[in-house]
Order: structure tokens, then C-alpha cells, then sequence
């Protein structure tokens, strides 16, 4: 395990790959690890250099304090390429990597050679809907949002064909620090790109869901339609597409980053 440590934060990370290859980020959404990105392991290895890592709070990752913002989870980003002397990435986010991939976009696009934002919104949620989930964990933990998140995250059908996976899904997120997801909630609720979307230069790909009820394919379609020449492309899949699509995923992403 490997892990970077700064101001409190301790960001534990997984780097494979040729030193050669292209970098490439990947990461996680609210309430998982770095095992998400499972599916995609296989089809990207033979190109890119892979930096997974756990948000703060998340998986092995380990954060002080119970309040921050999507600034930074991004600044941990760029502190996690200079501890590795990475000076530019290409970038994959998903629902809340998403948002930090937005952050990233407008104020550090130098640090980027690609941007795929998947299954996220410049604006994610209301705020009361946010909040209420925010009371909900922080009095009783995270065993009462999970069925919910997991009815929000995958189909029924592959609820249906997939149960070790769900199960897998389930204790991920159980296993996700409690006022650092209150924490996270709490800096999806108040992030809001839109005004910014238009500063993005970065060559960019969002990647929508059309069963998605969290971020549908029309807030997939805002971000595309807002960044200059980004490329759209919309998977049969809810919420994590990564996994519940990954063929189509890969196959996207493959396409892109590699244009």
C-alpha cells in the first residue's frame, strides 16, 4: 500500500504501469474506493500509467477535520502528482470525480492533457435533499442510505444478474468514513460549475448514463453543450456506468484518450 501524507490528510493511492506510458487519474465517487475502477484495469493497462487513489475519507484514505470542499478534493489531486512527479495527467472522474475533474478543468487545466467526466452534473442535487442525507448519516451512520444509493447506482436488471457485486458495492460504502461523507455531501451540495463551464480548454469527453437518475443524460448534455468542443457519449447504464456498462465505458474512453 502506498500512501502521501500532507496538512492532515493522508491520501492512500495505487500507481501500475510503465513509466514511459501517458498518466491517467482516476476517481472515485461519493461513498467508494479506488476497487471501483476494477472493470477498467484490464483495457487501459497496456497504454496508460494508472493513479487510482482513495478520496480523503474514502477507502484507506484518512482526512482530519469534517468540513471541505470540492477545491479540495482537487488540490489533493495536483498535491498527489507533485508528491510523483507528475507534471501533467490525463484525468477520469466519475459523479463526484466528476465535480473534482470540473475543478480541475477550470483552474488547473495546465495539468491535464485529457478530461472525461462521467456520470456527473455541473450542479449535483438540492441542497435540502443533501442536507436532509447529511443528518440522516451523521445520527445513524451509513447503513440506512445504502439501499437507496445502490437502487440509485445500478439497475434492476443488473441488481438482478449482478448480487455479488452488489454486495461488494454495499460494504464499500459502509466502509466509507462518516463525517468525511457528511463532509463530501456537504461540498457536492454547495459546488456549482455552471457559471465557469466555458473556461474548460481542456480536450474533453462526458459520458452520460440513460437510465442515470442521480446525473441524467440531460446534465450530461449541459456539460457537453457548454465546453468548448468536448465530445458526448451516453451509455444503457444508471449511475456507475464504469461498472454496470463497462465494455462501452472502456471502449469510449479507450477512444478518447487515445485520439
Amino acid at each position: 500500500m502506498a500512501f502521501v501524507d500532507f496538512e492532515g490528510i493522508r491520501l492512500h493511492y495505487h500507481l501500475s504501469g510503465e513509466n514511459s506510458l501517458p498518466a491517467l487519474v482516476l476517481s472515485n465517487s461519493l461513498g467508494a474506493d479506488l476497487s471501483m475502477w476494477q472493470r477498467q484495469l484490464a483495457a487501459l493497462a497496456p497504454r496508460f500509467r494508472i493513479l487510482r487513489y482513495d478520496t480523503r475519507g474514502h477507502g484507506q484514505s484518512l482526512a482530519s477535520g469534517d468540513s471541505f470542499t470540492i477545491e479540495d478534493l482537487s488540490r489533493d489531486v495536483l498535491r498527489l502528482l507533485d508528491a510523483l512527479d507528475m507534471e501533467r495527467a490525463s484525468f477520469c472522474g466519475i459523479s463526484m470525480g466528476g465535480a473534482v475533474g470540473q475543478w480541475l478543468g477550470i483552474h488547473a487545466g495546465g495539468r491535464l492533457e485529457r478530461l472525461v467526466l462521467a456520470n456527473t452534473a455541473a450542479k449535483i442535487g438540492v441542497a435540502e435533499v443533501w442536507d436532509a442525507r447529511i443528518d440522516l448519516v451523521l445520527r445513524q451512520g451509513l447503513t440506512p442510505v445504502i439501499p437507496g444509493t445502490l437502487e440509485r447506482w445500478f439497475t434492476p436488471a443488473f441488481h438482478a444478474a449482478h448480487p455479488d457485486v452488489i454486495r461488494a458495492t454495499a460494504a464499500m460504502i459502509e466502509n466509507t468514513n462518516v463525517p468525511a461523507y457528511a463532509a463530501c455531501c456537504a461540498a457536492l451540495r454547495d459546488a456549482d460549475f455552471r457559471p465557469e463551464l466555458a473556461r474548460i480548454a481542456t480536450p474533453t469527453l462526458v459520458i452520460a448514463g440513460s437510465l442515470d437518475p442521480v446525473t441524467t443524460p440531460e446534465d450530461g448534455r449541459l456539460l457537453a453543450d457548454t465546453i468548448p468542443g468536448s465530445h458526448y457519449v451516453q451509455l444503457p447504464a444508471a449511475h456507475l456506468s464504469n461498472i454496470e456498462a463497462d465494455d462501452g465505458f472502456n471502449a469510449a474512453l479507450l477512444d478518447f484518450l487515445s485520439a
